[in-house]
């Protein structure tokens, strides 16, 4: 199997290319420069691979959630490159992605059960809001393949109303985690019953990641044609009104 993964939906700009289980990637904090960046970096990931275009299966890339123009950006370089080389398109959800930061478990680690690890991942998607979605991770050790099981939609809310687990043992990763003050992270410490084994707030969607989930997606045939591709927004409203922000500013000066 052999993958080209996109990852644009963050301020990181991330590209990673799969040959049958061996992983090579770029990923860096970029901000505005994720167009310049991503094609260049494929280019030079497939020949430090050692791979040609015509040799891969299939792109995949992070639908989103997140940055509106990240999102886009990475659909339209899917879509180019797979549709220039006649290939299937995998999109793969970027909180899933995200959640991998949080690593993937053994057998009965650290409170964890068969091989499971809950993960909340979380990142800002400004407004006064997080995108979040819950995922079980399982992974096979000898293959490096993960799968990301969604636990409920992805959502997106005020980090202050949130709903997070009712209990267990679970971790939480993104940016989301310290968007408007940190409200979110305080609020994992006041719940009994539930355990936070590890935060991680500085933690961005990777495309080495990425491709991990898709290429278990790819072998489940959970392909789209690349003229098909849609991108995930979870709202429609990309930016707050003149009026809004004037009362944003003015309830952030009262705190």
């Amino acid at each position: 199997m052999k993958l080209l993964a996109f990852e644009t939906s963050t301020e990181a700009c991330s590209v990673a290319v799969w040959v049958d289980g061996h992983i090579v990637d770029r990923h860096e904090i970029a901000p505005r420069r994720h167009a310049e960046c991503a094609l260049p970096w494929a280019e030079a990931l497939l020949a430090e691979a050692g791979i040609a275009r015509a040799q891969l299966d299939a792109v995949a890339v992070g639908r989103g959630p997140g940055a509106f123009t990240g999102v886009r950006l990475g659909v339209a370089l899917a879509q180019g490159v797979a549709l220039a080389l006649d290939l299937p398109v995998v999109p793969v959800s970027t909180l899933a992605a995200l959640a991998l930061a949080a690593g993937v478990p053994e057998a009965g680690e650290g409170g964890e059960h068969d091989g499971v690890r809950q993960v909340l991942a979380v990142i800002d998607a400004r407004m006064h809001e997080v995108y979040a979605g819950r995922f079980a991770l399982t992974a096979d050790s000898a293959s490096g393949v993960v799968v990301a099981r969604a636990l409920g939609a992805e959502t997106v809310a005020s980090p202050s109303i949130l709903a997070l687990p009712e209990s267990g043992v679970w971790h939480a990763a993104g940016s989301g985690l310290g968007a408007e003050a940190g409200v979110l992270q305080a609020r994992t410490t006041a719940q009994p019953g539930l355990h936070w084994a590890s935060l991680q707030p500085d933690a961005l969607p990777r495309a080495a990641d990425l491709a991990r989930l898709a290429v278990a997606a790819f072998a489940r045939g959970e392909t789209v044609a690349p003229e098909r591709l849609e991108p995930a927004y979870l709202r429609d409203k990309v930016a707050l009104t003149l009026e809004e922000q004037v009362a944003s500013r003015a309830a952030a000066a009262a705190r």
